[in-house]
């Protein structure tokens, strides 16, 4: 789609949930590609080249986080910025910060939250270089977490 603001891939179980995010999306001007598992997202991830992925937790095959530790190990896929969505536990975002997971939006959500998530994650110039370094925001690990959403930045400087 010309003229889009970069390419987005949902990664969630559900299709009414996938539906709802790409609309929003789509109609901010993304281009957004969609995978219903963590399994189907490393298929669609080598394909597609997003610019960002937004991953839930809970999903059958590979679960999310799982999902996001194995776009970390993979070389050309560790500094893609992604965006836990899904309605998390405590522990559930302490293993997002040590799989190296740049953000994090609660369900149920505002559809403005998750698009200026994904922009924030999305921004040029960001911190540690080009394509993937860390947004500025809240921390993973006793830094100020909001409520809803939040960016957080790593402790890992080892991505290009």
């Amino acid at each position: 789609m010309p003229g889009t603001s970069g390419r987005v891939l949902v990664v969630d179980d559900s299709e009414v949930i996938r539906q709802l995010i790409r609309v929003n999306l789509e109609l901010e001007g993304f281009e957004v590609v969609t995978a219903a598992d963590g399994a189907e997202c490393l298929e669609v991830v080598r394909r597609v080249r997003p610019d960002v992925v937004t991953l839930d937790v809970v999903m059958p095959r590979l679960d999310g986080l799982r999902t996001a530790a194995r776009l970390r190990a993979a070389p050309e896929t560790r500094a893609l910025p992604i965006a836990i969505v899904s309605a998390c536990t405590p522990a559930d975002l302490d293993r997002g910060e040590s799989v190296g997971v740049d953000g994090y939006l609660a369900k149920p959500f505002d559809p403005a939250d998750l698009v200026e998530l994904v922009r924030r994650l999305m921004r040029p110039g960001r911190p540690e270089g080009g394509g993937g370094g860390r947004v500025p925001g809240y921390a993973f690990g006793g830094g100020e977490r909001s409520e809803h959403s939040a960016v957080f930045r790593s402790r890992r400087t080892d991505r290009a």
